[in-house]
């Protein structure tokens, strides 16, 4: 079997694939688009890093690719969804770097708070400015860790160890996980209101992204300091500078930027701006580790072992998978539905299964569902193998239970995700193998196609109401591919879902949510 390296990776993981028997490695870095096209025919496995781009039209050329695996956490440069339509896995390696990421994170801190790459910008043109350079001790004050997963947690603690009180914000970490580390949990608008230093260690997604914007910085203290080790988009980058100039926000210390490399950014003219070129896992433990990990998961992948931080498919036997696929992907949609549709920290799952589908192990289609419903909040760093464990640590009680009683459909997949502010419950069935529809939302009886985009409203039951929805969609272009409406009871609340062909823009849902009868507008992405 054949294995290319398109990217730098450490010697240590080339040599881990080299002392494999029936394992041919070939390393070609800086290859183009067209040239990957053209040299990824002939083999059976890509490790990649940041650099190539694994684009739809590079799976469509593979041969005989079986799997595709990213040396670090992001698959921004892999079409995930070409290469699982193709059959072919991708993985990925999430932990190795963590201790490298989150050490660049407090060396930020300590960078931004005593000014120390200024100073030694001044020195190297042989000034002496001692007055200019004057910074803050970090003993004694708070940090805001937003984001509490592995990097944000090491971050915590690492501070703590520098005498700084730490408080932390992440809705799906439990309050008792946060106390075994002796870190106070707390609501987001607390870090603004509290933290002398803030740092973010959160994926970049819908509700994360410009979670730091110009409303967030003036919530916060005079003369905060913000850390980005993160992602690029997490901080709206004009609000920064412009908090910055007006010296509301003290200084600045950014790994990642929205646009990379940052070409033009006005935040690199700003003396009170500490930069990096995306260094975080730019360690040569953190890279060797990665390599290494990556290296491994390939072999076993490739001879038929156990997979490991596989993103798009699970760990069964592939005559159970084909059986169970159908009910795999449909999971994992209504996982992807349910995290949409609720708000709040997530304190339990319950699943039933109902019908013919009962007789097979229905595990993977139980994870299929965690990682679609986690996937929205911690991007890449859940997949098929650890959503369980994920799960776990943040204190998601899961429960499974099973039954013969046919009901109304053959099978049947029914979910309660209750979270601290309230429950949401979604039931659906596979028609035929492949059609997926979602039939109860709460305890509305529905008939609505699971995919795409979905407009769902909540409104009341009164004539013309659907009318109104269907002239604001009109007038902004968006064509409806479906519809279903339910209702409890006649003039009471009514449940519209609309399957839509585009985005809906802010513009539209300000428009739709003042409909007098509207009550609440959601857009689900599946």
């Amino acid at each position: 079997m054949k294995v290319l390296v398109s990217d730098s990776l450490s010697e240590k993981g080339v040599a881990v694939l080299e002392k494999e028997k029936g394992i041919d490695v070939t390393v070609k870095t800086g290859l183009s688009q067209q040239e990957l096209i053209k040299e990824i025919v002939k083999y059976d496995a890509l490790i990649v890093r940041s650099a190539s781009k694994v684009t739809a039209q590079v799976i469509k050329a593979a041969k005989n690719l079986k799997v595709i695996g990213r040396a670090g956490v992001g698959l921004d440069n892999v079409d995930i969804k070409a290469a699982t339509e193709k059959g072919i896995i991708v993985m990925n390696s999430p932990g190795a770097n963590t201790i490298s990421t989150a050490e660049h994170a407090i060396g930020l801190l300590f960078a931004v708070a005593r000014l120390i790459p200024q100073a030694y910008q001044s020195m190297q043109k042989g000034l002496w400015e001692k007055k200019k350079f004057t910074g803050v001790e970090i003993n004694g004050k708070t940090l805001g860790v937003i984001g509490l997963g592995r990097i944000g947690l090491e971050v915590a603690r690492r501070a703590k160890g520098f005498g700084m009180k730490t408080i932390a914000y992440d809705p799906f970490i439990s309050k008792e996980k946060a106390d075994a580390f002796r870190i106070e949990l707390v609501k987001l608008k607390d870090i603004f209101a509290q933290a002398d230093f803030i740092t973010v260690h959160t994926p970049l997604t819908n509700k994360t992204r410009h979670i730091i914007d110009a409303k967030a910085i003036s919530e916060m203290k005079d003369g905060v300091r913000i850390i980005n080790c993160a992602r690029g988009g997490i901080v709206d980058e004009k609000a920064l500078y412009d908090a910055l100039k007006s010296k509301k926000v003290a200084g600045a210390a950014l790994d990642v930027f929205e646009k990379e490399p940052p070409q033009d950014n006005p935040l690199l003219t700003l003396q009170d701006v500490v930069v990096t070129p995306h260094l975080g896992a730019s360690t040569v433990e953190g890279q060797v580790g990665v390599a290494i990990e990556i290296a491994q998961q390939v072999v076993d992948a490739l001879k038929g072992k156990i997979l490991r931080n596989a993103v798009n498919v699970p760990s069964v036997d592939p005559e159970v998978y084909e059986i169970l696929r159908p009910y795999i992907n449909f999971a994992e949609d209504l996982g992807h539905f349910e995290s949409q549709m609720s708000s709040g920290r997530i304190k339990s799952v319950k699943l039933r299964y109902s019908g013919e589908v009962i007789k097979h192990n229905l595990t993977p289609v139980t994870v299929a569902l965690l990682k679609g419903l986690l996937e929205p909040i911690l991007k890449e760093t859940v997949n098929y193998v650890n959503a369980s464990l994920v799960a776990r640590e943040r204190d998601i009680k899961v429960s499974e239970t099973k039954s013969s009683d046919t009901g109304e459909f053959a099978n049947l997949i029914e979910v309660t995700v209750e979270t601290d502010k309230g429950a949401v419950s979604a039931a659906g069935t596979v028609f035929s193998h492949r059609d997926a529809r979602l039939v109860h939302i709460d305890d509305f009886r529905v008939d609505v196609m699971a995919r795409d985009i979905m407009l769902i409203c909540i409104h009341k039951d009164t004539p013309g109401v659907v009318g109104k929805i269907g002239t604001i969609l009109g007038r902004h272009k968006i064509n409806i591919a479906a519809m279903s409406l339910g209702r409890r009871k006649r003039g009471g609340r009514e449940l519209t879902i609309l399957n839509i062909d585009s985005p809906v823009a802010p513009q539209v849902l300000r428009n739709l949510k003042k409909i007098k009868e509207m009550k609440e507008v959601k857009v689900v992405k599946l």
